[in-house]
């Protein structure tokens, strides 16, 4: 009895050791982007005869994440999908934004650059060279060297961000870090949250200024609200020196005005509870721009399944009281290949 309880011991510290030096390990190694990064810049690009202008915004769910998966973060049991329906799933996304012609700007989030989640596929060179037209802007927020969990089948190295792809060629293009984190260690294995920053210079001496968002999805709500706060702030010094600003991306709460009543109870997992922005948020001329009759996101607990699975809407815009919206659709494509679906918005600068 006295063997086995020694071994048992031995086992003990020897966890304790290893759990040690991975923390150690992964707390050196650890993630810390700048506040302000300087992604591109071209300070004699500007837009001059252009005034209507179509825009895209689409988690395109790391092409992991599509109608037959459930995802364990999200009370679902899955890690990853197989490798072939990842790539399936890549081409049916690329594929239907090489069809989107009219679109000038397309704002994507949860592309992976390289992931044990998505077996290593560059997802971002692999969108930027079926969209030649297109400038390529890319920012991290997901880099950490191993993510352990599940322990059963863990999640391993992630690399992944937000892509800006745009026609019109920004002036400059800068990543801003969201201010707040989780608590150590759980901050060494969560998403780094930020914002793209394009500014384009137009004929009036102004600029339009638009951002591709993904805010955080599982804290408590603290974190949501700080960042914001920040965007709030940060929006305000441009609206107040006569810029126009579009904000678009995965929110993930619903917009100011919704009325989930169209679309089917959406049940908070243990990780993901979801909520609405506050009224008080923003200046009450801004506005939400969303199509209210589509949804946008579907819950990960279990497989989609058309007319059961839990619906509702993360993706939308966010416009300067100088920016005209005359159209938004929600395309439905049924959730095939990813967890959330495309927007895109027709706005015009006034």
């Amino acid at each position: 009895m006295k063997k086995i309880f020694k071994i048992l011991i031995k086992l003990f510290v020897a966890t304790l050791i290893l759990l040690s030096i991975f923390l150690i390990f992964s707390t050196l190694t650890d993630y810390k982007p700048e506040l302000k990064t300087n992604l591109f810049e071209k300070p004699e690009a500007k837009i001059t005869s252009q005034n209507n202008f179509n825009i895209l915004s689409w988690n395109i769910g790391y092409a992991g994440l599509g109608n037959n998966m459930d995802f364990f973060y999200d009370g679902g049991k899955k890690t990853r999908d197989t490798k072939k329906r990842t790539v399936q799933n890549l081409n049916q996304i690329i594929n239907f934004l090489s069809l989107q012609n009219n679109i000038d700007f397309m704002l994507l989030q949860e592309v992976d650059v390289e992931a044990k989640r998505t077996y290593y596929i560059n997802e971002r060179d692999s969108i930027e060279k079926k969209l030649p037209n297109f400038l390529s802007i890319y920012a991290d927020n997901y880099l950490v060297n191993f993510v352990p969990v599940p322990v059963s089948d863990p999640m391993g190295y992630v690399q992944a961000g937000l892509q800006f792809l745009s026609k019109p060629i920004p002036n400059k293009s800068t990543r801003y870090s969201f201010p707040g984190n989780y608590s150590w260690p759980t901050s060494l294995f969560m998403l780094d949250r930020c914002f793209i920053c394009n500014r384009y210079k137009i004929g009036n001496q102004k600029e339009l200024i638009i951002i591709n968002t993904h805010n955080s999805a599982f804290d408590d709500g603290s974190l949501k609200k700080q960042q914001l706060k920040y965007l709030r702030d940060f929006l305000e010094i441009e609206y107040q020196k006569g810029n126009y600003f579009i904000v678009g991306g995965d929110w993930n709460q619903n917009p100011l005005g919704f009325n989930n009543k169209n679309f089917s109870n959406y049940r908070s997992s243990e990780k993901f509870s979801l909520s609405s922005i506050d009224k008080n948020t923003f200046p009450s001329d801004w506005k939400f721009v969303f199509d209210p009759t589509t949804p946008t996101n579907r819950s990960n607990i279990t497989p989609y399944k058309k007319g059961e699975t839990a619906t509702t809407v993360l993706d939308f815009f966010l416009i300067s009281p100088n920016v005209k919206p005359n159209f938004i659709t929600a395309i439905n494509l049924d959730f095939k290949n990813s967890d959330h679906q495309p927007i895109i918005m027709n706005f015009e600068l006034q």
